[in-house]
């Protein structure tokens, strides 16, 4: 379909109002359609106005989307001319924190073991701070996972999942569950997954923490609080991941705009 920038009309869902802003929405939605191949490098996109009527969002929405895109090298934007997705779009960014993969994965791939260490994984209702993560109601019935993760034997992060128990039972967990929910959910593929939004921030290991990592209290420690979605823009997963910062290096690949 090179070329044609009316085919995907039909094809495109709107864009839904969740806690996650439209236009970070509709980036990572159209960034999964040029990755699949739905657009091809090279090949024009729709106007913006059309584009936009398609997605269900305002112009202005949809710019910052393309605006990201285009920071993140899979289209170029051509005064007067129109948008392109990019010919160097089939080479997507595989490292750092433009994909989302486990701990597992990480240390796989830097020669590393992983192990589970203290859990605690149980089938309840939902608190008020994991329904708003899941954006469900009030007292929904939960799996949560929280677990302590070991790298060589030594303690490096812990990490608390919940998800809703029509995604996942503890059951599902299995006998050789090793810490990794992520792991389970894309191996078994149902539901389906579109994409995370993750928020940063530093904090400093409390009494709690400090114990359970084998730290010094107030040690800092990288925070990341995640959504993990399906394409109805149900929360599949919320997670609140604490690493100590001394055995990660996480970084984010950027380009620098004009």
């Amino acid at each position: 379909m090179t070329g044609c920038e009316g085919n995907m009309t039909s094809e495109l869902r709107r864009i839904k109002t969740t806690n996650v802003p439209l236009h970070y929405q509709a980036q990572f939605y159209l960034r999964d359609l040029i990755r699949n191949g739905a657009y091809q490098p090279g090949q024009k996109l729709p106007p913006e106005g059309i584009f936009a009527e398609q997605l269900g969002i305002s112009r202005p929405t949809l710019r910052e989307a393309l605006y990201k895109l285009e920071m993140e090298g899979l289209i170029v934007r051509k005064h007067g001319v129109g948008t392109y997705v990019s010919r160097f779009s089939e080479n997507p960014l595989d490292s750092g924190l433009e994909v989302l993969e486990s701990i597992e994965h990480i240390a796989s791939r830097m020669g590393l073991k992983t192990e589970m260490g203290d859990s605690k994984i149980e089938e309840r209702a939902a608190m008020s701070t994991e329904a708003d993560g899941l954006e469900c109601d009030p007292q929904e019935e939960i799996l949560s996972v929280v677990r302590i993760i070991l790298v060589d034997a030594k303690p490096v992060a812990h990490l608390s999942d919940v998800l809703p128990i029509r995604f996942m039972r503890k059951r599902d967990l299995g006998s050789k569950f090793r810490g990794s929910v992520l792991d389970i959910l894309l191996k078994r593929g149902q539901p389906a997954l579109t994409f995370s939004f993750t928020r940063l921030a530093a904090i400093a290991a409390d009494n709690d923490l400090a114990r359970q990592l084998e730290i010094p209290r107030k040690t800092p420690l990288l925070k990341m609080e995640a959504k993990l979605f399906a394409p109805d823009n149900s929360v599949v997963d919320y997670s609140v991941s604490k690493f100590v910062s001394d055995f990660f290096d996480f970084h984010v690949i950027r380009r620098i705009g004009k």
